[in-house]
């Protein structure tokens, strides 16, 4: 099924009855990578908290982050659709790198969704729901507006001038000098949690952290200090000390729920795209943040309540799928004529076999170009760029990446092949011309724009001089 029409006072089935009393907690990680955690495979970072709830909660081993960067990961989260619909396909500008090695003039993006897209914070709101958002909103100026009761943090920023207050961010006061901002997001979002305990909520925490600035606590780093790098991992003593750090706030989190003695909520967490795989290795999976190869989309994903058993689930899964399945599980009344992608959840949570669910289709659009952090070292599609503009979609245990340059196919077996090796497209054409199709008619059906027009600026055999990550 790759969308549904929800129409206004349909009502979802839930676990809760309908008396019982409903909370919400979405943990939203940003740039922290599938195996940036120890309970993925790991074994550089230390992240005790996240691998207890790991072992509490129903693990999903095939979830996807429905873009490989931050705004269209989020859009889609917030609104259950994918990038056709509300526009918002990279952050801008959809033009990146030297104009002389781009062949193609890629599809315009929008800053952010659209004033009347519907919002997981609007269906929450209508529901009566008290509703909060703490961290990177990202993709509007001002998410009180666009339905959470209360934000604190950046509004549209994408990142924080820094991590150390003063911060200057938009909704969110400076605190002492020095007072570090993961620390400060969750201890409000704990003040949050607080003040609406005997009430039913749904509260977002997306935390900027990990993305840069890569700015870590001196204890964390120095946590880290004597521990030699491994596997590709810990080669940057501030993004391992801000691994550890949010770690330490999801734990404070966990332990506000016991305290303040919530009633059973419903926790989440996850990250909004892969790692950045120079500064973070995500082996086996290929290359990181930005490319649409396994390590720049493929994310950590845990649902914990009491009555979901703690095991780990092989059902491939996109991150707006939370949309549906939050619905489902809350009790929600639906908005009018809000084309939602995302499928629900709810079967796995309950643990009912869907073996329809695993021959789903997993659709990805990027109309884009995305240059290298580190030229020839992010292990990208080539050099110079992390993506150049195409599509993929998965289905099983195939995976077709098309490439809109020049119309170049890469097909995947996924079960042999989880590090994307090994392009099978010329070996099996049957496979491959099946997947593209799929693929094809999904563009079709969402109007997702294929750029053609060429690019009068294009120099073949063109080399763009490298820059180097700060």
């Amino acid at each position: 099924m790759m969308r549904r029409i929800l129409f206004l006072a349909v009502v979802c089935l839930s676990f809760y009855s309908v008396n019982a009393q409903r909370q919400v907690i979405l943990i939203l990680a940003d740039d922290l990578g599938w195996k940036d955690v120890a309970y993925n495979g790991s074994s550089y970072y230390d992240t005790p908290n996240l691998d207890k709830l790991a072992n509490s909660s129903l693990n999903f081993t095939n979830a996807y982050a429905n873009a490989s960067n931050c705004a269209p990961s989020r859009a889609c989260l917030m609104t259950g659709q994918y990038t056709p619909r509300h526009k918002v396909y990279t952050v801008a500008p959809s033009a990146r790198g030297d104009v002389r090695s781009r062949k193609i003039i890629p599809t315009p993006t929008s800053n952010v969704i659209p004033e009347d897209a519907i919002t997981l914070g609007h269906l929450f709101q209508n529901a009566g729901y008290v509703t909060g958002v703490f961290g990177k909103w990202h993709i509007g100026q001002d998410p009180t507006k666009q339905g959470f009761d209360v934000h604190k943090g950046g509004g549209k920023s994408g990142h924080p001038k820094t991590y150390f207050s003063p911060y200057q961010l938009q909704f969110l006061e400076d605190g002492p000098k020095g007072e570090y901002l993961t620390d400060r997001i969750t201890q409000e979002a704990i003040g949050f949690m607080e003040a609406n305990k005997e009430k039913d909520f749904f509260m977002y925490l997306p935390h900027f952290a990990i993305h840069t600035p890569l700015q870590g606590k001196e204890e964390d780093k120095a946590f880290y200090a004597d521990k030699t790098e491994l596997d590709g991992q810990g080669g940057n003593k501030d993004y391992a000390a801000m691994v550890k750090n949010l770690d330490d706030n999801v734990g404070k989190v966990l332990d506000a729920v016991k305290v303040l003695g919530l009633k059973d909520p419903l926790i989440i967490f996850s990250s909004d795209n892969g790692g950045i795989a120079s500064l973070s290795r995500q082996w086996p999976l290929r290359a990181g943040k930005g490319s649409y190869y396994e390590g720049g989309i493929r994310v950590p994903m845990l649902v914990n309540h009491s009555s979901i058993k703690a095991a780990k689930s092989d059902d491939p899964v996109l991150l707006f799928d939370l949309f549906p399945t939050l619905c489902d599980w809350s009790n929600l009344n639906n908005p009018t004529n809000h084309t939602v992608d995302g499928l629900s959840m709810i079967d796995i949570l309950e643990g009912k076999p869907n073996t329809d669910r695993i021959e789903r289709p997993l659709f990805f659009h990027f109309p884009f170009y995305l240059e290298a952090y580190n030229v020839g070292g992010d292990d990208s599609k080539d050099d110079f760029f992390r993506t150049r503009p195409g599509s993929v979609v998965r289905v099983g245990k195939w995976k077709l990446h098309h490439y809109f340059e020049d119309g170049e196919l890469e097909l995947y077996d996924l079960n042999n092949d989880l590090g994307e090796r090994i392009n099978l497209a010329q070996s099996n054409p049957k496979k491959a011309d099946e997947l593209y199709k799929v693929l094809d008619k999904w563009r079709n059906e969402v109007n997702a724009p294929v750029p053609t027009a060429l690019n009068p600026e294009y120099e073949e055999g063109f080399v763009p001089v490298g820059r180097k990550r700060k």
